[in-house]
């Protein structure tokens, strides 16, 4: 009787891979950082800028009152928008063909017609309409009336000409964000024998603001260099405004508009930051993978897990606590866990390794004196 006995089989040998190599990426980042060093090297040394007078201005009291009146007319403007923008959302999806046709009306001459053009005809409206009747139309008696020429309200037109054109827009990425929410979230309020209403409030709102909040920020930010244009109305209390009449009073427009630029970035800057929060938080269950706070909750180098078995069947007649200690390595091993029958079994949740253990059961036939876990 013969043996074959082969030979063991051999691992196949190990790749050496080599990476591939990107010189034309590291000469274009060379050259990039040449030549914007070559462009603030021009900035820093020409006269035209003028930078004694930039850091002069740069946080003067009349720059920082305009720079708080640009705040409030974005501010103002959004607000009055986005409850606009609902409205008009709503009426959009309305099954009502009249209120369908007045909100696209109202879309088609906002979106249709340049901001700045209806900023000069807000402008414009008290001489247009000198004076406002309110009563029965025609022939009947006037309750009141209210004369506009006399009336200096430059910061309420501006923030109603920009609001009013913002809501357009608004109106559009809520009627998107509410569209983009299943059916199905619909029906299945409407079986637990929720209202119109609070469907909307408690259902649909929540789940469209993850598709409302990027569009929305991207609009307060575009809204906030928007209020430039009000010099249209004529507003000239803004960033903007202030910064050229300080420019015309000194015959140095290059200065006070970098003055007005950083204050625009500065701005921009903290409602950046605040439209990654909002949008991080709007997202959550929105994907798969764990977020930092949840992976926190995790243990990072020990864990100690606590189990209580029955082991009457080893005789104690009572119940006993294991304590089982174990070290993850460093390429997410176990590798100062318990070794053997009374070792927990785990599994990789997400990218850590989280060890649960599993029921314990008493001993069946055939095993005796161990407990099977």
């Amino acid at each position: 009787m013969s043996v074959d006995v082969s030979p063991p089989a051999t691992s196949p040998a190990a790749i050496d891979a080599i990476p591939m190599r990107h010189p034309w990426r590291w000469l274009a980042a060379v050259v990039i950082l040449i030549l914007a060093l070559l462009f603030l090297y021009g900035v820093a040394t020409n006269e035209a800028f003028r930078w004694e007078t930039y850091s002069k201005y740069l946080f003067d009291q009349r720059i920082s009152a305009a720079a708080v009146n640009t705040l409030a007319l974005t501010v103002l403007s959004m607000v009055l928008a986005i409850v606009l923008g609902i409205v008009l959302a709503v009426m959009r999806l309305s099954p009502n063909p009249v209120f369908r046709s007045v909100a696209w009306v109202y879309l088609w001459i906002f979106r249709g017609t340049p901001v700045y053009v209806q900023l000069v005809f807000w402008g414009l409206i008290t001489t247009i309409y000198s004076t406002m009747q309110f009563g029965v139309p025609f022939t009947g008696p006037t309750f009141f009336h209210i004369t506009l020429q006399g009336l200096s309200i430059p910061f309420t037109l501006a923030v109603i000409g920009l609001g009013l054109n913002e809501a357009a827009y608004m109106a559009e990425i809520i009627r998107a964000g509410i569209s983009s929410v299943p059916e199905g979230q619909f029906e299945a309020s409407t079986a637990l024998g929720m209202s119109w209403g609070l469907t909307m409030w408690r259902t649909v709102l929540p789940q469209a603001m993850r598709v409302i909040i990027p569009p929305t920020g991207n609009e307060v930010i575009s809204m906030l260099k928007t209020t430039s244009l009000v010099t249209a109305v004529p507003y000239s209390f803004d960033l903007y405004g202030r910064a050229k009449d300080i420019s015309v009073e000194l015959f140095q427009p290059v200065p006070l508009l970098m003055v007005a630029a950083t204050w625009y970035l500065a701005v921009t800057s903290v409602l950046m930051v605040g439209q990654f929060y909002l949008e991080r938080y709007f997202a959550r269950g929105a994907s798969r993978k764990l977020t930092t706070s949840n992976s926190r909750r995790w243990p990072r180098r020990n864990w100690v897990e606590r189990r209580r078995c029955d082991d009457r069947s080893h005789g104690q007649g009572r119940s006993g606590v294991q304590e089982l200690r174990g070290t993850q390595g460093a390429q997410g091993s176990d590798t100062g866990g318990p070794k053997g029958p009374g070792a927990l079994h785990g599994w990789t949740l997400g990218f850590r390794q989280v060890h649960i253990p599993e029921v314990c059961q008493p001993p069946g036939r055939g095993q005796r004196g161990s407990t099977v876990c």
